[in-house]
């Protein structure tokens, strides 16, 4: 059986405390599923990777943060060469008490490709 989903990834999600988290944070579960959006008009980091959450029957996203520039260089081109179904990014972990950096981590998976 061939597998639908390739490992990518691990991350924390970055400036989590500078975006709309808050704003969302009871709706946020391990595997929730978000998206990796390029953001080309950030001015901290010309590879920049939003990481957005939409809630169901809502159709604003909110972003709730980036991929860590050390890690995003990869995904942000892929997304700029218009691969924006190629990832799939979920929750794998909650830490509320821990430091706004380390609250929310993430797992980024590539689709297969046709899938």
């Amino acid at each position: 059986m061939e597998e639908r989903k390739k490992y990518f990834m691990d991350c924390h999600v970055a400036g989590r405390k500078y975006h709309e988290a808050d704003e969302v944070w009871d709706k946020l579960k391990i595997g929730t599923p978000l998206q990796l959006v390029r953001d080309k008009e950030n001015r901290h980091d010309p590879d920049a990777v939003a990481i957005m959450y939409t809630k169901p029957g809502d159709k604003r996203p909110y972003c709730i943060g980036y991929v860590p520039s050390e890690d995003n260089e990869t995904i942000a081109s892929f997304l700029e060469m218009g691969w924006t179904d190629l990832f799939d990014c979920r929750i794998n972990k909650l830490s509320p008490e821990a430091h706004p950096e380390r609250q929310i981590y993430v797992t980024i998976k590539i689709n297969r490709h046709g899938k």
